[in-house]
């Protein structure tokens, strides 16, 4: 369980640094967990944009 908690987290790290590791989403046995980390890092990365998008333009 904590292996699978690390390669969520690492691949959340990766994913608001903007890089994907590739080794670390093709490991067998942590990489589906790294893969939905960095996916849900990239949707807070899009979330963020889209909140900065609207407060430029005065949306509220």
């Amino acid at each position: 369980m904590d292996e699978a908690l690390l390669a969520y987290s690492a691949g959340r790290t990766d994913a608001l640094e903007g890089q994907r590791d590739a080794a670390k989403a093709a490991d067998p046995a942590t990489g589906v967990d790294y893969r939905r980390g960095f996916l849900d890092g990239r949707l807070d990365v899009f979330r963020m944009l889209v909140g900065v998008r609207k407060l430029l333009r005065g949306d509220d």
